[in-house]
């Protein structure tokens, strides 16, 4: 009897929690993660399939949903699920695994996806189409609000096979081919089957594309290097990476859900990861400013006094920093690393964590102030006390202190 094994992972361990006992005696071929809740979806080798519920440990099993492997599936936001097996079938099915909609393909399904089409007149935002590539060639669009419809997208030879496509925008998908290309359709029934953009972007093959919503950039990858476009005109060429030491080829990209940083998987079992968009994190004091420039790194600058740059390698990627006459200060969560700046070096002094989750942070000569939890704790050299009320302040710390509540302000 197959178990599927449910774990935890923190600070680098992973443990056991959980282990879940099957009903069926046919090898899994399947495993899916709902997107939105707790539910876990279990597909086998003969068809049958298991929906597993983690928070109440209910377990629905469902004999012959498909009648042989089921090999590809996607959820929904709504937590329908959408299975497609070698029997050529494409199930979808509700939460309970009770099947709602069902329709059959030509060929072999892979790579499934639910999303929204684009219509004149958006009703709803709820994800109705899955998409699923065919025999690797075709593109087949079912609309559960149309099923009797479905849509059966070709693409020209000399592309060749389907490698993987991307949603995005108001119902546009991107497509990326094994030679190379990658072409830009809409989903509106009045541009279905035209081609909106096409590019030959990699010399012999293209192994993956990635979509960055929030950063409104597509990149592709291919022979040994990556190229990324402007979701706004796709004919401008944002970016180049040249991978030049991975001759085997690339493997996967992808890119986190804040744009923040871009991985790629190479077939000589690399992993690179690129920095693709910098916090705009800084501070200043008088004439000198601190900013991050890079995600372990803070140049001190003043331009005004004409002074050189000075770069600070730092512990942490910060959510604050801050700068007085004498010191520089970064820091995440609760805690904070004081750095000395003299005239021809930087020298690390301590750091200070805190009882609370640190909002921002002042220097001064003398002091220095953390904001958190309403609350304003200072620090003099060694000695760090809290803020409270009729507390007795020499002209120095009430300067610090109207320093923070005008900057808050």
């Amino acid at each position: 009897m197959q178990n599927v094994f449910i774990c935890k992972h923190m600070k680098g361990i992973s443990t056991i929690q959980s282990k879940i006992f099957l009903y069926f005696r046919d090898a899994m071929s399947f495993l899916l993660w709902s997107r939105v809740g707790t539910l876990l979806a279990v597909g086998t080798t003969k068809g049958n399939l298991l929906i597993y519920n983690r928070q109440t440990s209910r377990k629905i099993p469902v004999l012959g949903k498909h009648t042989k492997r089921i090999t590809c599936g996607c959820w929904s936001t709504e937590n329908l699920l959408a299975l497609g097996g070698e029997d050529k079938m494409i199930t979808i099915s509700n939460q309970e695994g009770d099947t709602i909609r069902q329709t059959s393909v030509s060929s072999d399904p892979s790579d499934m996806q639910f999303s929204v089409m684009k219509t004149d007149e958006r009703i709803s935002t709820r994800e109705s189409t899955v998409s699923v590539v065919v025999g690797k060639k075709t593109l087949f669009l079912f609309n559960l609000n149309d099923p009797d419809n479905p849509i059966d997208l070709k693409f020209q030879q000399p592309y060749g096979s389907i490698v993987t496509y991307r949603w995005y925008g108001d119902g546009y998908i991107m497509i990326g081919f094994s030679r190379g290309c990658f072409v830009v359709i809409s989903t509106h029934i009045r541009e279905i089957g035209q081609e909106i953009f096409q590019a030959h972007n990699h010399k012999d093959n293209l192994s993956s594309i990635a979509i960055s919503q929030s950063l409104n950039k597509a990149a592709s990858c291919g022979d040994n290097c990556i190229k990324i476009h402007d979701l706004s005109d796709l004919r401008e060429m944002y970016a180049i990476i040249n991978l030049d030491d991975e001759n085997k080829g690339m493997l996967t990209l992808a890119w986190t859900d804040d744009g923040q940083l871009l991985a790629v998987s190479t077939r000589r079992g690399s992993l690179h990861v690129f920095l693709t968009k910098l916090p705009i994190l800084g501070h200043a004091c008088s004439t000198r400013i601190a900013y991050l420039t890079s995600l372990l790194e803070v140049t001190i600058a003043n331009h005004v006094e004409r002074e050189l740059p000075v770069t600070v390698s730092v512990e942490v990627e910060p959510s604050f920093v801050a700068i007085g006459v004498y010191h520089l200060a970064v820091g995440m969560n609760n805690r904070a690393w004081f750095y000395a700046l003299g005239e021809n070096n930087v020298k690390k002094l301590k750091d200070v964590e805190y009882l609370g989750t640190v909002a921002s942070m002042h220097l001064n000569s003398d002091y220095a102030a953390a904001l958190f939890e309403g609350k304003v704790q200072l620090h003099m050299k060694v000695k760090v006390w809290m803020l409270r009320k009729n507390e007795k302040l020499d002209s120095s710390q009430q300067m610090m202190i109207n320093t923070v509540f005008c900057a808050m302000l």
